[in-house]
């Protein structure tokens, strides 16, 4: 079962969203628009913006693919 979380910044505004429980691991995450910001994957620990550039190796974190 997919499981979706809001994202919020400091002021309490939603900025984005984080969709898991892909069967690969993967998170898919998302802008507050709907416009897909790249992919974090738990079973490899990356994280890859929306073109498939690696952003991080050694962490997962959803967070690194929002500018805010």
């Amino acid at each position: 079962m997919l499981k979706k979380e809001y994202i919020r910044n400091g002021k309490n505004q939603i900025i984005g969203s984080e969709t898991s429980e892909f069967s690969n691991d993967d998170s898919i995450v998302r802008d507050s628009h709907g416009k897909i910001l790249g992919r974090a994957n738990n079973r490899f620990h990356t994280t890859r913006d929306a073109h498939g550039n690696l952003v991080s190796t050694n962490t997962d974190d959803s967070g690194l693919l929002f500018e805010e």
